[in-house]
């Protein structure tokens, strides 16, 4: 019996990184070993163990073979005779299929280092075409390993795999939580747009999220995109998103603010009126498919639907800014309103070559928003006991004129400045 840490815990520590969690993979042993020494079992598909003290995951070794379509289609096979080696052929990527022994000796049959040095994600063996959430895996990879030292690229054997995989219907197989999971983690790497690209490339962002592929090649207005381009426009948008350090319902509202650009009639491209209503549907029906959570969902609709009204916020007036608060559920829950600022501060500033324009919208709504909930709505009610039916309407009135106050008091600070 020897155990050995494998996988990402080995990558990272041969890449300088952060070492999060640590595998370990137990040759020549069987599952009542492991119980007698202590392990608990964990594993539902093959036997998977957490040790008494540290809680580490060790899997023994074992075979797989596919049997069905999908990432569930397996039969695995555990025994002591299975070899390292054995084990190691059938993860995903060269550098993941690297192992280290207690003493630090490092078993690598696949060349994974050489690829680490070199920055290329390389399948490891033809296995990989039988598990579709591989590509989802590299994709997501390859948004976390994006950045110079660690800027990694997919061989081209590699990606051509994956075009094929995507072509013989594997990804359709996928099921929406396994999909989701993957790209909400992507979402959460350095550079989220290296996971779409990779996507896209191999054919299965068509697939998978068929709204969002087709914002490329859909034309903007120069004056306002330099790079014309809307999928290259989203992209930007979100990798800005990412620099901020946003959250994840905030960096998947700027993923697809814009999806209603990409169904607007092409006569009047690069012009896409009314492309924030035609986006409400879309994000609806890609968070359903999906299976999106709600705090994600709910904050990509408000984004699709409001964005260009953010932008256009310094131009309303009181009563059109009250009505977009109470649309937005603000009074409730003020702070998914500012959140929705922020993914429409990501769509301002993801504009190639005009990333230092000034978005004081920002500032702006979020004083209107404080000044329309300094309103007492209770005590606006007090003065209408015996009225309920004028209530509402007086406390819409009074935040009104609180928004009013704190624009003209804006707009004067604005005019002294000049």
């Amino acid at each position: 019996m020897k155990t050995y840490v494998v996988g990402g815990a080995v990558r990272d520590a041969l890449l300088g990184l952060p070492v999060q969690d640590r595998d370990h993979v137990v040759i020549g042993a069987t599952p009542e070993q492991m119980l007698a020494q202590g392990f608990t079992p964990v594993g539902k598909d093959f036997p998977v163990f957490l040790h008494p003290k540290t809680h580490e995951e060790y899997a023994l070794a074992r075979t797989e073979r596919k049997t069905a379509a999908g990432y569930k289609g397996f039969v695995f096979h555990t025994d002591p005779e299975v070899t390292l080696e054995q084990d190691l052929v059938r993860r995903d990527l060269t550098i993941n299929a690297i192992a280290r022994d207690e003493h630090g000796v490092l078993t690598d049959p696949f060349n994974g280092r050489a690829d680490l040095e070199k920055g290329i994600f390389r399948h490891v063996s033809a296995a990989f075409e039988e598990d579709p959430v591989r590509i989802l895996r590299l994709a997501r990879f390859a948004a976390r390993f994006s950045v110079a030292p660690h800027a990694f690229v997919v061989a081209p054997e590699t990606m051509a795999l994956m075009k094929s995989m995507v072509q013989a219907g594997e990804v359709d197989a996928l099921v929406a939580e396994r999909v989701w999971q993957e790209i909400s983690r992507g979402l959460m790497e350095q550079k989220p747009s290296r996971m779409f690209e990779v996507l896209r490339e191999c054919g299965a962002l068509e697939r998978l999220m068929p709204e969002l592929n087709a914002l490329w090649g859909v034309p903007q207005p120069p004056k306002f995109h330099p790079e014309i381009d809307t999928g290259v426009h989203i992209m930007l948008v979100v990798d800005y998103a990412a620099q901020q350090g946003f959250s994840l319902p905030i960096r998947f509202a700027a993923l697809l603010h814009d999806l209603g650009k990409g169904t607007t009639d092409p006569a009047t491209w690069p012009r896409h009126h009314g492309h924030e209503e035609r986006g409400i549907t879309l994000v609806k029906n890609l968070c359903e498919r999906l299976k999106v959570p709600s705090d994600c969902r709910d904050l990509a609709i408000m984004t699709a639907r409001d964005h260009g009204n953010v932008g256009r916020s310094r131009e309303m007036r009181a009563a059109t800014l009250q009505d977009m608060l109470e649309r937005n559920d603000a009074f409730r829950k003020p702070q998914r309103f500012l959140d929705m600022l922020k993914a429409s501060e990501c769509d301002c500033f993801g504009r190639s070559g005009l990333e230092n324009i000034q978005f004081p919208q920002v500032s702006f709504l979020t004083s209107v928003l404080n000044a329309a909930l300094s309103v007492n709505a209770g005590e606006v009610a007090q003065k209408f006991l015996g009225q309920p039916q004028k209530i509402a309407e007086a406390i819409r009135i009074a935040r009104i004129d609180a928004i009013r106050l704190v624009t003209q008091d804006k707009l004067q600070a604005e005019i002294s400045a000049l």
